[in-house]
């Protein structure tokens, strides 16, 4: 039997809060640091493309389905999986999906947090000038330096826990989606703000060049895989964040419409935070775009060490991450808080508290040890989320009856739900099957990558 709900479940007190608080949770450090620099190391424009492809394939009917999901079960994350899987009269073991994906989740915020709190140290670091007239070299030591100083990187974590936790125990109305009501608005304002200051004084053509003319001879396999990944990641799938945010949806809610505004404002904060970033680093430094993760602690610091302003312009930058890591982290710990509030009689602000503090703690390994961090990023990319996503596609497409699915995108066009069923039963599974055994290559070398796609 299903697990009953033990407290009446919340819903959102309107549809902008619902589309900023889920906006926000996609818009996450993946789109400042991840996506420039995985667009610079395959290729810039031809990337680009692709993944605007993958986004509309494959990210964008996923989202469809876990949000379907959540506001179908109005439970958690495991409570919304079984109930459906349930009064499908399928079995209740599905329920492993919403598991899978819930454990990801945490282990994700376990290293998410650390970044983060390296984030918000950044922000004092450029406004107080500490990296001003540095050259590239010593930015570089100095990131070095930072992140070896692990008490002082446990400072910054702990903070930036203190704060995710804050939020999330004030509820969904008065927390979630009352601080992304007001940070999300916020941060598109200053985001287009940095945008025009930087083709105005940054080097706007060699930007625009990169990201936008499309060189086909970059395009390879590893391309493709590089873009079905970062399309899956950057929205946040498999985590159960989404299937969590769509259980406070009303029955009338159009899932479509609010899925398509989701995933057209996470690719568009993208795109536009590349317009941020490649004109400072043309401009400013001799690093090359596909510089790796460094583009974004080494690189832009060293680009706004360089130019007149630079610490306030490097300040804000850094404070837009912030945003965009909180907003994601609050998400990221709600899925969790749902599930325990839904399976004890703790108030949810002890619940908050202890699985906060848990995470923190988990936290602190990572920040002692690098190899740690690592390993929560294979467990949880590598391994978790494509499997969630995977399962959920499946059980979507090939399980859970048409009749039932179309029940929850009543809303959507014939021609969309029958792109949807096809995405679900054929092209999103396929992917997500690609990106979990190439996970699982990659982390035991077996060789796979290189004798399929020509992977290193």
């Amino acid at each position: 039997m299903a697990v009953a709900p033990t407290n009446a479940h919340a819903h959102w007190s309107s549809r902008f809060g619902f589309l900023m608080a889920a906006i926000g949770s996609s818009v996450g450090l993946g789109n400042f640091w991840r996506f420039p620099y995985t667009a610079g190391e395959n290729g810039g424009a031809a990337f680009i493309l692709i993944y605007l492809a993958c986004v509309l394939l494959i990210g964008f009917p996923i989202l469809m389905a876990e949000l379907s999901v959540g506001r179908y079960g109005q439970r958690s994350t495991v409570g919304s999986v079984e109930k459906l899987a349930i009064e499908n009269g399928s079995s209740p073991s599905w329920a492993m999906l919403g598991w899978i994906g819930l454990i990801g989740g945490v282990l994700i915020l376990c290293f998410y947090s650390v970044v983060a709190g390296w984030v918000t140290s950044y922000i004092f670091k450029m406004f107080s000038g500490e990296l001003t007239g540095q050259g590239p070299d010593a930015i570089a030591a100095a990131f070095g330096a930072f992140t070896a100083d692990s008490y002082a990187v446990l400072f910054w974590h702990s903070l930036f826990s203190l704060l995710t936790v804050f939020v999330v125990s004030r509820g969904i109305t008065g927390g979630v989606e009352k601080v992304s009501s007001i940070l999300m608005p916020a941060f598109f304002v200053m985001l287009l703000g940095m945008v025009v200051y930087a083709m105005a004084t940054g080097d706007s053509g060699a930007a625009l060049n990169y990201l936008f003319a499309v060189d086909l001879s970059e395009v390879r396999p590893s391309t493709f895989l590089a873009a079905v990944g970062q399309a899956f990641f950057s929205i946040g799938l498999g985590s159960g964040i989404m299937i969590t945010y769509g259980s406070y949806l009303d029955k009338n809610a159009n899932i479509g419409q609010s899925a398509g505004i989701i995933s057209f404002a996470d690719t568009a904060v993208a795109l536009v935070a590349g317009l941020a970033i490649f004109p400072f680093v043309f401009a400013f430094t001799a690093l090359e775009p596909n510089a790796g993760p460094a583009l974004f602690f080494q690189a832009l610091p060293a680009a706004f060490a360089a130019m007149p302003g630079g610490n306030i312009v490097g300040a804000v930058f850094f404070t837009l991450a912030l945003i965009a890591a909180l907003t994601s982290s609050i998400s990221l710990l709600q899925a969790v808080v749902a599930w325990a509030e839904e399976n004890s009689s703790l108030s949810r602000n002890t619940i908050a508290w202890v699985f906060g503090g848990f995470i923190w703690l988990v936290g602190v390994g990572v920040v002692f040890s690098m190899s740690f961090f690592d390993f929560l990023d294979f467990l949880s990319g590598s391994l978790a989320l494509p499997l969630a996503g995977l399962l959920i596609a499946v059980f979507m497409g090939w399980v859970v009856r048409r009749e039932i699915a179309r029940s929850q995108l009543s809303h959507a066009s014939p021609l969309l739900f029958g792109f949807f069923r096809f995405s679900m039963r054929f092209l999103a599974p396929i992917a997500l099957t690609l990106i979990l055994v190439l996970g699982l290559d990659d982390r035991f070398d077996w060789g796979l990558g290189q004798m399929l796609f020509g992977l290193s």
